[in-house]
């Protein structure tokens, strides 16, 4: 346990540290994890975890700038997407002292402190992801696109995967192969690879982003 707690400190002031350098956010939050474990699912998990606390905690620490890219294009204000999201969050914070008091009575104080721990701890999430979705764009690079949705793991395409770019204004359920990056309403650009899978995309400049794509994959 101690040398678990170790590691965890390290990681902490590792990531601290780099966040504090003109580096990709990105990579400051996972090189350090990787220094020490590798990449790897694992890896992958904590620096997740470690995103999370970061931008619940630290988010004035994260320099949107810095993120890797020449074209960042965000997607906090589609459909009131992140209003949408703090309102969420104040109704955890009005009901979670009722729930509380209700459940210490009515069923046991026991139960009570587990399920207001366990809330708390969603609560840290909808607040990272709240924070995050307004730092991290989805990015346009030389050579890849870079989708950063929240406070989940970045995903990378190659502009040579993907077959076509277009705008979407319909409903889409999920599937195996289809990906959403949507928080509001329909999602509005959709992806379609050389692998038969479908990324969609809510963003706040759609027809920006797909003038963009499709200059890159010509």
């Amino acid at each position: 346990v101690l040398l678990e707690i170790t590691t965890i400190l390290t990681v902490f002031l590792a990531v601290k540290a780099s966040l504090s350098k003109h580096l990709d956010p990105d990579l400051a939050i996972s090189q350090p994890i990787e220094k020490i474990l590798g990449k790897g699912a694992i890896s992958d998990l904590l620096s997740f975890e470690a995103r999370v606390w970061t931008y619940a905690l630290f988010s004035k620490k994260v320099n949107r700038n810095h993120f890797a890219g020449e074209q960042h294009f965000t997607c906090h204000k589609k459909d009131g997407a992140q209003s949408n999201q703090l309102g969420f969050i104040l109704i955890i914070l009005f009901e979670l002292p009722i729930m509380h008091i209700v459940l210490h009575f009515l069923w046991s104080p026991l139960a009570a402190n587990i399920t207001t721990g366990l809330t708390l701890v969603g609560l840290v999430f909808f607040i990272a992801e709240y924070k995050a979705l307004a730092l991290r764009p989805v990015s346009i690079t030389n050579k890849n696109l870079i989708i950063r949705y929240g406070v989940w793991n970045p995903l990378t395409i190659d502009f040579h995967d993907i077959v076509s770019v277009q705008t979407n204004s319909e409903f889409i359920a999920r599937a195996s192969h289809i990906k959403r990056f949507n928080l509001s309403g329909h999602p509005n650009v959709e992806l379609q690879l050389s692998s038969g899978q479908c990324i969609y995309l809510g963003l706040d400049s759609p027809t920006e982003f797909i003038n963009m794509v499709k200059k890159r994959m010509e």
